[in-house]
């Protein structure tokens, strides 16, 4: 796929001219968005993901289009995942819903500055090493099996990094928010920082460690450095206002963990198996190709990762629904 320089600048202008739109409405009426604002907006998002994935297929044929729809519904999952732990994080630290927003807004704008620039790392190691499919695919299966040990998400899943701690320390902080200002004074004019600093920090290195698991999960599908940014762009945009819309029901979606590590897991394995089809270490197989490696074709790979999050939902939905019920039998007299 050749793209040239005009469209990654139109593309750039255009996704950024966007994210702009999205601060100046938060920055000029900071409030929590109703279900209706909330669904507009996430519906807003996903219907321009799929018209630029449509545009794709005319422009550049049905792989690139299979390749962007699939890296953008695995960046999206992981995205809704990367809420449980935003959840936690602005009830730990008490933010308030009203805040919330352009918190939220901070952290993806972080998150798209950090994945550029390991898209730009990852490309550029793949350009030069093949072996780092090897790498790739085995941090991704590592993280597939942590991710199905951890289990359903619970209120321990964050914990304060050092960074944080050092902050509290180090920094003189306010006890109370002051707006959605990271800033104050206090009385007698000294200017300090606010608690919305350290809840900064929290978010961006977050979105820092869940970076390290996309950037390698969506380079297993393409290497095509177009796609993997603009799959992720999608991904993260309208996810301020899906945290809003879903609500109480990521709580329900227990069994979301399992399904991402099958996921995960499953593009981990079809890293090493592309990895060993284009082998060249002189100490596997005699630095030969691996004949009997398959290639797992794009279409393979979506039916695999939209089923697998369907099963997933489903199950979580289902699963909670009965013990919901059952909570209601039990507090029958």
């Amino acid at each position: 796929m050749d793209v040239s320089g005009l469209v990654w600048a139109g593309t750039l202008v255009a996704l950024t001219g966007i994210l702009l739109v999205d601060l100046l409405i938060i920055g000029r009426r900071p409030h929590e968005p109703s279900v209706r604002e909330s669904s507009l907006w996430v519906g807003f998002y996903v219907a321009l993901a799929l018209v630029f994935g449509a545009g794709l297929w005319l422009t550049s044929g049905a792989s690139a289009a299979g390749q962007f729809y699939t890296g953008w519904l695995t960046e999206y999952s992981l995205s809704v995942d990367n809420l449980f732990v935003f959840v936690i994080i602005m009830a730990r630290f008490g933010v308030p819903r009203q805040y919330q927003q352009k918190v939220l807004l901070i952290g993806i704008v972080l998150a798209l500055v950090m994945r550029g620039g390991f898209i730009a790392a990852g490309a550029a190691l793949i350009s030069q090493f093949s072996f780092v499919f090897y790498i790739f695919g085995a941090f991704l299966i590592y993280t597939a099996i942590n991710l199905a040990r951890q289990g359903e998400p619970d209120g321990e899943e964050f914990s304060e990094n050092a960074l944080i701690r050092w902050s509290r320390k180090a920094l003189p902080i306010s006890r109370d928010y002051d707006g959605a200002r990271m800033t104050t004074h206090t009385v007698k004019g000294k200017r300090i920082f606010t608690p919305m600093l350290i809840v900064m920090i929290a978010i961006g290195t977050t979105d820092l460690i869940f970076a390290l698991d996309s950037i390698p999960a969506i380079f297993g599908i393409t290497q095509e450095p177009y796609l993997v940014f603009t799959a992720n762009v999608f991904a993260l945009m309208g996810l301020r206002q899906l945290y809003f819309l879903l609500g109480g029901l990521l709580n329900r979606l227990i069994y979301l963990s399992y399904g991402l590590a099958v996921v995960l897991g499953f593009i981990g394995v079809k890293l090493v198996l592309e990895a060993l089809a284009d082998n060249k270490l002189p100490f596997i197989n005699g630095g030969e190709h691996v004949s009997w490696a398959p290639h797992i074709p794009i279409w393979l790979s979506l039916t695999i990762i939209l089923g697998t999050l369907a099963v997933a939902t489903a199950a979580s939905l289902v699963k909670s629904s009965r013990d919901r019920r059952r909570v209601l039998v039990d507090a029958r007299p």
